[in-house]
Order: structure tokens, then C-alpha cells, then sequence
């Protein structure tokens, strides 16, 4: 009895341990299973975190990246240069252009002004040239002639000569120039022809209207006052009945070559002095005709070179 107990007590005492092994290896068994496997590739990541950084950080050393030589950064520089340069170009080719444009833009309203003005002074000296047989005509008659029984032809004469002056008159037109002389758009012209012709025309039209104003400064005195007391207002005031909307001169001629007579006196006979309306008839032919052979002549023929110029210039129609 006393042995079976013995052997009982060291059976337990060699049980506990072993059991407590087996439970712990059993639970140690269950813990390890219960961690996922590890993958090659995994580990190797995990072993290895530093060798992806230093790759990141010196991937510039990869060999299929080289380091840029001189000639990399030159040709670089010389694409860049040649883009800039053409653009330059470009821009330049365009406001050349449109400068060649304005200056054509600005011949060609030139040229039709000129053009106007060449025609108009063409007609103003068949007029004037008309006048000036007019003065000689006063001037024939004046001297010797009847003063109380005046012919048809006597107060056309007497009122182109003493009383249409501004009629007569050329007043050239610089609208254009003077448009362009104040925007400074001259320049645009670079031809040194041109702008000396400019200058040239310039010159003549000042000319012409300073001769202008001597004209009617003629006019203002002596002869306003002379046909103030002299003329007959009532045969002009007649002549418009002809037509209304005409100018004197084209009345005038109208008058001459129709069979109407209005009749007219010259007033104030009495204190009309032939010598002296003679005189002054002869003296305002010469002021017409040293205008017409000198600045409108003059007018005339730098008019005529700028717009020869023009044409040739900028191939405008010989109109």
C-alpha cells in the first residue's frame, strides 16, 4: 500500500512537467501556425529598404543617363537663338508690311488730290486767260468809246474784271499733306524724291495763295470802291434770273451767247473817269497774268512731277 502511493507520487511529479511541456509546445504550435508565411520576395524587401532608397537617390547614375557635354547645351542655346531670331524676323516683316501698306495707302489719297487740283488749275487758267481779254477789251473801250450807250458785251467784261475776283481765284488743296506734315506719317515715305517734292509743292501752294491775297487785296482797294459807285448791281440781279443755281461765270456765258439784253449803266457818269478805269483795268491784267506765268505755273508744274512721281512709284493708272 505504502508502495503503490510512492509510485504514484512520482508519477505525477514526472507527468507535470512533461504535460506542461506538451501544453506549452502544443500552444506554441498553435501561435506559430496562426503567422502567415513570409514570401522570398517579401523578405528580400524588408531585408533590403536602404538599397531602394539609395537607387532612388542615385538613379542619375543609371548608364542609360549620361552627363550632358558642352555641345549638348551649345546646340540647346543655337535652337533657342535661331527661335527667337525668327520670331524677330517675323515681326519685323510684318510691321514692314504694314508700313508699306499706310505708305501706299497714303500715296494714293495723295495722288487723287493732286489729281483734282491738276484739273481744277487747268480750268482756272482758261478762265483767267478769258479775263485778261476781258481787261483788254475794258481797256480799248474805256478810252474812246460811248459810256452811255454801252454794247451787250460791255458789263460781262465790266463785271469779270471789277467785280467777280474770288471766282477767278485758284485756292490749291493741301488737305492731305497737311494732314500727314502734322501726324508725322511723312515718314513713312522713305524715298528722298518724294519728300524733296514734298517740300517743293509746299513751297508752290503757299506762293499761289500769298499771290491769292494780293489779288483781293486789289480788289479791296481801289476797286470795291470803284464799283461801289460805278456799277449797276440791278444787270447782275437780272443775270441770276437766268438761272438760279448757276454760278456768275457760267452766266455769264450763258448771256453771252444767247439773244436776252439786259439793259445797264455805268452810274455816276458824271465823276467816272475813263483814264483812271482804263488804268486800273490794265493793272489787274498784269497781276493776272504775273500769277498765272509765275506761282501758278510754278504750282503747275510741281504738281505735274509729283504725280508723275506717284504713278511710277507705286504703279497708280496714268488717269
Amino acid at each position: 500500500m505504502a508502495e503503490e502511493k510512492k509510485i504514484t507520487v512520482q508519477k505525477i511529479r514526472h507527468e507535470g512537467p512533461v504535460n506542461e511541456v506538451a501544453k506549452a509546445d502544443e500552444a506554441k504550435g498553435e501561435k506559430i501556425s496562426s503567422i502567415e508565411p513570409v514570401t522570398e520576395t517579401e523578405q528580400t524587401v524588408n531585408d533590403n529598404p536602404q538599397t531602394e532608397k539609395e537607387m532612388e537617390v542615385h538613379h542619375h547614375t543609371h548608364p542609360g543617363h549620361h552627363k550632358k557635354k558642352w555641345t549638348d547645351y551649345f546646340w540647346e542655346f543655337l535652337m533657342l537663338f535661331l527661335a527667337v531670331f525668327c520670331g524677330f524676323l517675323a515681326e519685323y516683316q510684318l510691321e514692314h508690311k504694314i508700313e508699306r501698306d499706310r505708305e501706299k495707302e497714303y500715296a494714293k489719297a495723295l495722288y487723287d488730290e493732286f489729281y483734282v487740283d491738276s484739273v481744277a488749275i487747268a480750268n482756272k487758267i482758261i478762265a483767267r486767260l478769258a479775263k485778261e481779254q476781258d481787261c483788254d477789251y475794258l481797256n480799248s473801250y474805256l478810252r474812246d468809246s460811248s459810256l452811255t450807250n454801252l454794247p451787250k458785251k460791255f458789263y460781262p467784261a465790266y463785271t469779270t474784271v471789277f467785280y467777280l475776283v474770288n471766282t477767278y481765284a485758284f485756292e490749291p488743296k493741301d488737305g492731305v499733306l497737311s494732314q500727314l506734315k502734322s501726324s508725322g506719317s511723312l515718314r513713312y515715305f522713305k524715298s528722298p524724291q518724294l519728300q524733296k517734292i514734298f517740300g517743293d509743292i509746299s513751297v508752290t501752294i503757299n506762293n499761289v495763295r500769298y499771290r491769292n491775297e494780293q489779288e483781293y487785296q486789289f480788289f479791296a482797294n481801289p476797286v470795291k470802291l470803284f464799283i461801289l459807285k460805278h456799277y449797276d448791281f440791278n444787270w447782275i440781279n437780272n443775270l441770276r434770273k437766268l438761272s438760279e443755281n448757276a454760278y456768275y461765270m457760267d452766266l455769264i456765258n450763258i448771256y453771252r451767247n444767247s439773244d436776252t439784253l439786259i439793259q445797264a449803266n455805268i452810274l455816276n457818269l458824271s465823276s467816272f473817269d475813263r483814264v483812271e478805269a482804263a488804268n486800273m483795268a490794265m493793272f489787274y491784267k498784269a497781276m493776272l497774268v504775273a500769277s498765272r506765268t509765275l506761282q501758278m505755273n510754278d504750282y503747275i508744274k510741281a504738281n505735274a512731277k509729283i504725280l508723275q512721281v506717284l504713278r511710277e512709284t507705286y504703279h497708280f493708272e496714268n488717269e
